[in-house]
C-alpha cells in the first residue's frame, strides 16, 4: 500500500505491519520539518498541518506500544545544533509541550493533572496564561547574577551558542547583570522575536536591498551571497540571532521576553507567577498579557479573550500556554516523553477570512511543473494583508469545485503561503464556470501533461510542460543540465556561465551554445570584457565547446533531459536505434499508428472538434488509458487466481454488468466457482467489481465529455456511450496502442513510463525543431554495437568496488560492447559480479546466491583487454 493511501486511513483501521510502515514515514517526514523549521528557519508546512502529523504519530504509538521506534518525533525536540556555532549543553533539558486544540483537550489536560495529583473536584487549579509567541526560544545561563552566555533550543538537550550575537540586544532586553539578588546559578528561558512593524520595514528594506543587487548582478558586478527576504517575523527573527557576524544581528531589531526556568542552584520563588515577577524585578520584559488564572473556567475565558485580541498585538502569537502555578506540583508531576505533565499549549485554529477570487494564475517553475496561484481581492488575515493564495494542483481546484468569481475563505496558518479552504457557495455568482486546468505550456505553448502510472492507472498531480528544450521558464536548468558533466561535459561552463549567458539573452536553447563564438566576433561587447571574463578564459570557453562539436549518441541524448530517461537508459536507447534518424522515424510511425488508433476508439465520447487538436486527442487517450488501467486492476484480484488473461475477464465482467446473472454455461465461470466455492460467492465479487469500474468509467466519460468545451454545461458524451460499450472499445484501443508501441520497447528497460516519455518530448514540434537546430551544429558519435556473438551476449553483470585500471562507468560501456547487460544490483538473473577494492554488501550477496564472482584481473582477461 502507498504512504498516501496509508495516510488516509484511520489509526484503528491498520494492520501492525502497515503501522510499522505508517510510523516509518512519518517519522522520516516529521524529522524532515523539524530540520526545516528549527535549523533552516524555512517551514514547509502550516503549524496546524505538523500538528496533524504529530498527532497521528502519538495515535499510533498509543495503539501500537510494541512499535515506537529509537527515532520517533516523540522522543525527540526540535532538531540538531546548525553548523557554525559551537554547542553549548543545557543544564535542563528545554523540552517541547503537548498541544491542545479545543475545550475538551484543554479539560482532558486539567484532568490528568488531577488524576495523577489525586485531587478531588473541589480543589482549585491555578494556572498562569502566556501568550505563545512565534519566535526563537533561547537558554540564558546566569553566574552570581552576571550573563554569562546563551543557546538556542537546539534538539533540546544542546543548542547553538549565540552568546556574541545575543550581546548585541539592548540592556533593556537582556540585562548583562541581574538587579538584586539571585542564585549562584540559573538559567533563565525566553523568545527572541521581531514585532510585526519592524519586521514589515525590515522585509521592505530587505527587499529594496536585494532588487538593488540583482541590477548590480545584471550589469556584470561580481557579488556577494543573495540577501534573504524573510517570510515571517519568525523566520526574520531566527536568521538574525544565527548570523555568523553580530554585527548584522545588531542591526536587526529583535526583542526579547523571558518566561521559564532552567537549571537553578536554588529556587528563588514557589510558584510560576511569582517567578514572572521575579524576572521583571531583575530587569527582564515579560510578556505584560501573561496572567495567573484561578481555576478552568478562568483559563477557557482567557483563550476566548486571546483568539479575539490577537490581531491588535504587536507581535504574532500562535496560541495561549498554561502552566500549572505551584511549582511544587510541578516538580511532584515532572515529565512523560519530551513533554511536562503540568503544562500544555493550547493552539489558535488557522486565521480566517473571506476574499473574492479575481483570477487563477498558473505559474511554471524550473522543471516545467504548472502552479496555479489563486488572485484575489487583498484583504487581511491575521495581520497580513493577503493577495494570493496557493490552490496546489488542479485535483485540489477540481475536488474544492474552485471558480474564478467564486467567494472563498481564506486560510493563513503559521509561515506558509495561505490557502482556499472552500467556497461560500451562496454568493457564487450566476455564470460562474467550473476552471479548466491548461493541457498547454502558458509560458511555450507545449502540449503539458500529467504522468501516469502504467499499472494503475492513478495519474501524478503534477502537469508539466513537454517543451523541455524551448520553454523560457526551464531555460536555466535544462542548458545548465545539457553542459553538465554526463551531458556534453563543456569544460568551464556550468550553472552560473549558464545563468550569466541567459540574463545577457547570449544563449535560448542548446544549438545557441555552439554559435557563440561566431556571434561573440562581431558582438558590441565582446565576453572578454564582461566582469568575470577575460580574453584566455573565454577563449577556454570557446575552445571546450569547439571540442564538443563530437559527442556520443548517448550523451546527446541524456543531455536532452527527456523525463524519465536516465544516464543508463540514455545509453539502452543509443544502442537500440544507433542514430536520430532511425530513433525519430520509429517515434512518428508509432505517434501515427497511435493517432489512428484512439481516434478510431474515441469517436463519439469525445467532442469531434477536439480530436482535431493534437493536444486534446492525447489528454482524451491518456484519460481513457487510465480508465483501462483501473479496470484491469478492478478485476485482476478476482480473476487473476484462476489463470485468467485480461479480453476474457473484461468479457465476463461486462456480461455481468449487462446482465447482472452469471453465465453458468461459461468455462471461465465455473473456475470462478470452484475457486471461490460458490456461485453466490462469485456474484458478490462480481458485484464489488463491477461497482468499483462502473464508478471509473462513469468519470473517465465525463472527463472525455467534458474535453475541449471550457463552458463545462453540456458534456457532449453521446447518449449510446454507456461505459459498457466505451469499456470494450477502449481495451481493444489500450491492446492496439501497446502493440504499436513495440517497436519503441526494451526488453526490462523501456516500458510504458518511458516510451510515452520518448513519445511526449520527440512529438513537439518545437522540441524537435529545436533538435534540428542543434544538429546543424554536433555530430552524435554512433555506439558500438556489439555482435550477436560477442562473448557477453546475454550475460547479466554488476559492477562493485573501487577499479584500479579503469573508471567503473568505462569497464561498464565495455561490457555493453561485448553484449553484456549491465545492471546496479545483484540478484538470481546476475552471471557476474566484478569486484574492486572496498566491494561492500554485493559482493556477499553475490556470495550468498552463488552468483560468479571475478576479480578486476579476471574481468580483464575475459573482456580481453589483458
Amino acid at each position: 500500500m502507498t504512504e498516501s493511501s496509508l495516510r488516509s486511513r484511520a489509526v484503528e483501521a491498520l494492520t501492525e505491519e502497515e503501522a510499522a510502515e505508517e510510523l516509518a514515514a512519518l517519522a522520516t517526514e516529521i524529522a524532515h520539518h523539524d530540520e526545516a523549521y528549527h535549523r533552516q528557519d524555512a517551514p514547509e508546512i502550516s503549524d496546524a498541518a505538523y500538528d496533524a502529523l504529530v498527532r497521528r504519530n502519538r495515535a499510533i504509538e498509543a495503539r501500537f506500544p510494541d512499535l515506537i521506534r529509537e527515532d520517533s518525533p516523540s522522543r525527540k525536540v526540535g532538531a540538531e545544533a546548525a553548523e557554525g556555532f559551537a554547542k553549548l549543553r543545557h543544564g535542563v533539558p528545554m523540552l517541547s509541550l503537548d498541544n491542545a486544540f479545543g475545550d475538551a483537550d484543554f479539560l482532558e489536560f486539567t484532568a490528568s493533572v488531577r488524576r495523577f495529583l489525586r485531587l478531588g473536584a473541589e480543589e482549585q487549579l491555578a494556572f498562569v496564561g502566556e501568550p505563545k509567541i512565534d519566535g526563537l526560544s533561547i537558554n540564558l545561563l546566569y553566574e552570581n547574577g552576571v550573563f554569562i552566555r546563551g543557546a538556542t533550543r537546539g534538539d533540546g538537550m544542546e543548542g547553538e551558542d549565540v552568546t556574541r550575537n545575543l550581546e548585541t540586544l539592548p540592556e533593556s532586553e537582556l540585562p548583562r547583570r541581574l538587579k538584586g539578588d539571585a542564585p549562584a546559578r540559573i538559567e533563565i528561558r525566553g523568545e527572541v522575536f521581531m514585532e510585526k512593524a519592524d519586521f514589515l520595514a525590515f522585509r521592505a528594506q530587505q527587499a529594496q536591498a536585494a532588487a538593488e543587487r540583482e541590477e548590480r548582478r545584471e550589469r556584470g558586478e561580481k557579488l556577494g551571497p543573495a540577501i534573504v527576504v524573510p517570510v515571517n517575523p519568525r523566520n526574520a527573527a531566527a536568521g538574525a540571532l544565527r548570523q555568523l557576524d553580530p554585527a548584522i544581528t545588531a542591526q536587526r531589531p529583535l526583542k526579547l521576553f523571558a518566561y521559564a526556568m532552567g537549571e537553578a542552584s536554588a529556587q528563588p520563588v514557589e510558584t510560576h507567577g511569582a517567578w514572572l515577577d521575579q524576572l521583571r524585578k531583575w530587569g527582564f520584559r515579560v510578556n505584560p498579557a501573561s496572567a495567573v488564572l484561578e481555576g478552568e473556567d478562568a483559563a477557557l475565558g482567557f483563550q476566548k479573550r486571546m483568539a479575539e485580541g490577537r490581531a491588535a498585538l504587536s507581535y504574532d502569537i500562535d496560541g495561549v500556554v498554561y502552566k500549572l502555578d505551584r511549582l511544587d506540583w510541578q516538580r511532584r508531576l515532572g515529565f512523560v516523553g519530551r513533554a511536562p505533565r503540568w503544562a500544555i499549549a493550547w493552539k489558535f485554529p488557522a486565521e480566517q477570512a473571506e476574499t473574492v477570487l479575481l483570477d487563477i494564475e498558473i505559474q511554471v517553475g524550473r522543471t516545467g511543473a504548472l502552479t496555479p496561484r489563486a488572485v484575489m481581492q487583498p484583504v487581511g488575515v491575521g495581520g497580513v494583508m493577503v493577495t494570493h493564495a496557493t490552490l496546489h494542483n488542479e485535483d485540489e481546484i477540481a475536488r474544492k469545485d474552485v471558480r474564478i468569481g467564486d467567494t472563498v475563505v481564506l486560510q493563513r496558518a503559521g509561515d506558509v503561503i495561505p490557502q482556499i479552504v472552500s467556497v461560500v457557495l451562496e454568493k457564487r455568482p450566476a455564470g460562474a464556470k467550473p476552471y479548466v486546468f491548461p493541457h498547454e505550456c502558458p509560458v511555450c505553448q507545449s502540449r503539458a501533461i500529467r504522468d501516469m502510472d502504467q499499472h494503475t492507472g492513478e495519474f501524478d498531480v503534477v502537469r508539466r510542460c513537454t517543451g523541455t528544450l524551448i520553454c523560457a521558464a526551464q531555460k536555466s536548468e535544462r542548458l545548465s543540465h545539457f553542459v553538465s558533466r554526463l551531458a556534453l561535459d563543456i569544460e568551464g561552463l556550468g550553472e552560473k556561465q549558464i545563468e550569466f549567458f541567459l540574463s545577457r539573452k547570449l544563449i535560448e536553447e542548446p544549438a545557441d551554445i555552439f554559435t557563440l563564438a561566431a556571434r561573440d566576433k562581431n558582438a558590441d561587447r565582446p565576453l572578454k570584457t564582461w566582469p568575470g571574463f577575460g580574453e584566455i578564459s573565454a577563449q577556454k570557453i570557446f575552445g571546450a565547446i569547439e571540442r564538443r562539436r563530437s559527442v556520443p549518441f548517448d550523451r546527446i541524448i541524456f543531455g536532452l533531459g527527456i523525463r524519465h530517461i536516465g544516464e543508463e537508459l540514455s545509453k539502452s536507447v543509443a544502442r537500440k536505434f544507433g542514430d536520430f534518424p532511425s530513433l525519430l522515424e520509429t517515434v512518428d510511425r508509432v505517434q501515427a499508428e497511435r493517432k489512428a488508433v484512439w481516434l478510431n476508439a474515441l469517436t463519439g465520447l469525445v467532442n469531434p472538434e477536439t480530436l482535431s487538436s493534437e493536444t486534446e486527442w492525447q489528454e482524451a487517450a491518456q484519460q481513457a488509458r487510465s480508465g483501462a488501467l483501473h479496470e484491469v486492476q478492478a478485476r485482476h484480484w478476482m480473476l487473476a487466481p484462476i489463470g485468467v488473461g485480461p479480453t476474457t475477464a473484461g468479457k465476463v465482467l461486462r456480461y455481468f454488468a449487462q446482465n447482472h446473472r452469471l453465465d453458468g454455461a461459461d468455462a471461465t465461470v465455473k473456475k470462478l466457482v470452484k475457486h471461490y466455492g460458490s456461485a453466490s460467492e462469485v456474484k458478490e465479487k462480481l458485484a464489488a467489481t463491477t461497482a468499483s469500474v462502473t464508478r471509473t468509467w462513469n468519470d473517465v466519460l465525463e472527463h472525455l465529455g467534458r474535453l475541449g468545451n471550457s463552458t463545462y454545461e453540456k458534456p457532449c458524451v453521446a447518449p449510446s456511450a454507456e461505459w459498457i460499450s466505451a469499456s470494450a472499445r477502449v481495451s481493444e484501443a489500450f491492446q492496439a496502442e501497446e502493440e504499436a508501441m513495440a517497436p519503441l520497447g526494451i526488453e526490462r528497460e523501456l516500458g510504458p513510463t518511458r516510451q510515452f516519455a520518448l513519445l511526449d518530448f520527440f512529438t513537439q514540434s518545437r522540441n524537435r525543431e529545436a533538435l534540428d537546430r542543434l544538429l546543424e551544429q554536433v555530430r552524435p558519435i554512433a555506439p558500438i554495437r556489439p555482435a550477436t556473438d560477442a562473448i557477453l551476449t546475454g550475460k547479466t553483470i554488476v559492477f562493485t568496488g573501487v577499479l584500479l585500471t579503469m573508471k567503473r562507468s568505462e569497464a561498464e560501456e565495455q561490457a555493453r560492447i561485448l553484449g553484456a547487460k549491465v545492471a546496479g544490483s545483484v540478484s538470481r538473473q546476475t552471471d557476474f559480479v566484478v569486484v574492486g577494492t572496498d566491494a561492500g554488501s554485493k559482493a556477499k550477496k553475490a556470495a550468498e546466491l552463488g552468483v560468479q564472482v571475478l576479480t578486476e584481473a579476471a574481468w580483464r582477461e575475459m573482456a580481453g583487454l589483458g
